[in-house]
């Protein structure tokens, strides 16, 4: 019995191991088969390729390209791909191969834009697009200077049916004697193609050239090259933009819709998939998703059973109610892959359920989208309501507070959106200082961090809570010096013995913009910190915002020279600033309002409980402000400060408000802060030239203009002593020389 049953075991493998046989060899012999059409077997020592699974996933519909009248035809992914081939040559096109690094290197990263042709006209959009360049630090009007060069030629939409389609494109590029096949050129894009097919071409050779574009799909995107931008009207603000809807971190977040979208229905073609689904998800309840046929001058021709249900249910709600009291709102691709809603969500601070397989999110280079929204797939639609459901609270609200943070950083304003793209491609072309991740994507963002400051994020005032760091414990006092030194009892001197009395004090730097020389050494009074006296050069007000190699603490207390100011004060204030080390806290307040009567920004000295601003005659704030006010802000805003003699202290707290997007913080003093009123021949009389009052209000209204809107704010706070003014023993109070003035 045993024998019989090895003898079958046997015969088994035996016949196992031939049909293994037979089959690998008409397998070897397939695989050494040359291609149809191929003149050759493939190479001697060539890898097999790994096989081709199916995709497991099918869409809800299978897609389709509309024909002349909108009937469908199946394209092939190679038919595609073909159809936009004209617009990728180039695909294969990186940072490595196709941009040419050493003007960069010689000078900078500076962005030349081509003068305008006669008779080229220039849409709204794009001309905020090339002003937002224009007015940019990167801006040089010299090609020769030039790294990045940008067409005056209107290249944002490059619908045939477009009127604002611009004709000959092709023959008007290839004529620019700078054009060099595209290489180290920037093209914008906002849309691409045309009905019915709607493909990525722009309708000519970009070349090497890298591409802003809108709509962007992942399989056309060459990463590391391209920027994937945000699709937007023409009614987006050029500079500035409204602030996001989040007023208040309610909690549980929950509003009254879970989901919502409201928008057309494409009967016929592409885009037409996913918003024809939607009536399977819509309840009417908490997941209110409507569609209208309503669009185009033939709807009705195309009109199914469901349009007038739809069109119904479409005309019940209004679409600005909905999203801004809705917790999730749908994003799905439409004709192109890009939509409004992605930008509107973000700003009403509901989370944007990404439905767009294969769109390449905006700045995906640097922004992680994770952190703002919910990425979902067009073929798994239905699943779409629970999953949003068994999000946390506490990850929405997250969720939420983040798209606030990216609208109001990267998105707000054309001019935003521009100067992200840029600072993108200059982290490319020096690598060696780039933002990382975290600087992206925390407050305050990529574009008032500048990597030419520092690479370590411990030397920005933003990022001591997340790295666990403290600023250092000692500061240095700039004095801000324009008279004379005639008399040992000039209010000066007392001022610098008075700072160098404080224990925190470092070292005293006194800039001397005065047009007479330089006093002699034995002049000073002796300190135990060091005093050091840079003369300016230019003797400008700017000049007390340069950063100066010799301040080497992170807080700079400054000061003008008729400030006055006791030890005890100048401890008291340094120490609140060790708590608020990104905002400027001092003594002198002032406040902005809206004057209805002439339509624009007052300023006012009058002392209430409410103010907006800390004159940086008495004030501490980190040293980084330094170097963003000489680097970020523009020429134009520096000039006008140094012609006046004045607002250099308004400038500064219109600068720290615009990137902490917080007041500053007023500290209690032992008796009213007062400039000094001094004769009228000398440089300092500017507090008592009447047009010095005149001159700021001019200044307020030129620098929100500037900004774009009103970046100051309002704050009651006043920040006291532990037990200031109580009637307790006097050796309790830590800082009680401040009540007795």
């Amino acid at each position: 019995m045993q024998a019989k049953k090895r003898y079958l075991t046997l015969l088994s493998a035996g016949t196992c191991l031939v049909l293994l046989v037979y089959l690998g060899g008409v397998w070897l012999q397939a695989a050494r088969r040359p291609p149809p059409g191929s003149r050759h077997g493939p190479r001697p020592g060539a890898e097999r390729p790994w096989p081709r699974f199916p995709d497991a996933l099918r869409p809800f519909a299978p897609a389709e390209r509309p024909g002349p009248e909108g009937g469908g035809g199946r394209v092939s992914p190679r038919q595609r791909r073909d159809a936009s081939a004209g617009l990728y040559r180039g695909r294969r096109c990186r940072m490595e191969s196709c941009f040419d690094f050493a003007q960069c290197r010689k000078n900078g990263f500076k962005v030349y834009v081509y003068p305008q042709q006669k008779g080229e006209k220039i849409a709204e959009s794009y001309q905020n697009v090339l002003a937002a360049i224009e007015g940019s630090r990167f801006y040089t009007s010299d090609p020769g200077q030039a790294c990045l060069f940008v067409l005056s030629l209107d290249t944002l939409d490059r619908d045939q049916l477009s009127p604002q389609y611009v004709h000959n494109l092709r023959s008007k590029v290839q004529s620019l004697h700078l054009w060099n096949n595209g290489r180290n050129h920037l093209i914008f894009n906002l849309y691409s193609g045309t009905w019915p097919d709607y493909t990525e071409d722009v309708g000519f050779d970009i070349g090497q050239a890298m591409l802003a574009k809108a709509s962007i799909s992942t399989e056309n995107f060459r990463p590391n090259f391209d920027v994937s931008i945000p699709l937007f009207s023409k009614d987006h603000p050029r500079t500035g933009g409204e602030k996001g809807f989040l007023r208040f971190n309610t909690i549980p977040p929950l509003r009254k819709y879970m989901l919502v979208f409201k928008g057309k229905r494409y009967l016929t073609g592409i885009g037409s998939d996913t918003r024809n689904a939607l009536y399977h998800v819509h309840n009417g309840e908490d997941v209110v998703l409507l569609t209208t046929c309503k669009h185009g001058k033939d709807w009705q021709k195309h009109k199914d059973s469901r349009c007038d249900r739809d069109n119904a249910e479409y005309e019940k709600y209004d679409y600005r109610e909905m999203l801004h009291n809705a917790t999730f709102c749908l994003v799905p691709r439409g004709r192109r892959l890009g939509s409004f809603r992605f930008l509107e969500a973000l700003q009403a601070a509901c989370v944007p359920v990404m439905l767009s397989n294969g769109w390449e999110l905006p700045f995906s280079e640097v922004i992680d989208w994770n952190q703002a929204a919910v990425i979902g797939d067009e073929r798994l639609l239905l699943q779409i309501p629970s999953t949003i459901r068994s999000i946390h609270q506490d990850k929405i609200l997250a969720l939420r507070q983040q798209t606030q943070f990216l609208w109001e950083a990267y998105f707000s304003s054309v001019e935003k959106i521009v100067l992200t793209t840029l600072e993108i491609i200059q982290d490319r072309i020096f690598k060696h200082i780039s933002r990382n991740s975290l600087i992206w994507n925390k407050h305050p963002g990529g574009l008032f961090v500048l990597p030419q400051y520092s690479s370590y994020l411990g030397d920005f005032p933003y990022y001591y809570a997340n790295l666990g760091l403290k600023p250092l414990s000692t500061f240095t006092a700039v004095i801000h010096a324009v008279t004379p030194l005639v008399s040992q009892s000039q209010p000066v001197l007392k001022l610098l013995v008075a700072v160098a009395k404080s224990q925190y004090c470092a070292q005293i730097i006194v800039l001397w913009n005065c047009d007479k020389p330089l006093p002699a050494k034995h002049r000073w009074p002796a300190t135990s910190v060091p005093v050091i006296v840079i003369e300016g050069e230019s003797k400008v007000m700017s000049s007390r915002f340069l950063p100066y190699d010799n301040i080497v603490t992170d807080a700079v207390l400054s000061l003008d020279e008729d400030t006055v100011l006791s030890t005890t004060e100048v401890d008291f204030a340094f120490t609140v600033w060790q708590s608020f080390p990104e905002r400027i806290v001092g003594y002198p307040a002032r406040s902005h309002f809206w004057d209805n009567t002439k339509e624009r920004w007052g300023y006012t000295s009058k002392w209430t409980n409410d103010y907006s601003m800390v004159l940086t005659g008495a004030a501490i704030y980190h040293k980084y402000y330094h170097y963003l006010y000489t680097h970020y802000l523009p020429a134009s805003l520096k000039n006008m400060v140094d012609q006046l003699a004045n607002c250099e202290d308004i400038l500064m707290n219109f600068l720290v408000s615009a990137v902490t997007k917080l007041p500053p913080i007023k500290v209690t003093q032992k008796k009213q802060y007062k400039e000094t009123m001094m004769g009228q021949t000398s440089r300092a009389s500017r507090w008592a030239d009447p047009d010095h009052f005149a001159q700021r209000q001019s200044c307020m209204n030129t620098f929100a203009s500037w900004f774009g809107y009103m970046p100051l704010i309002h704050s009651q706070m006043r920040l006291d002593p532990v037990l200031f003014k109580d009637q307790v023993s006097i050796l309790r109070k830590k800082y009680r020389d401040i009540e007795r003035l």
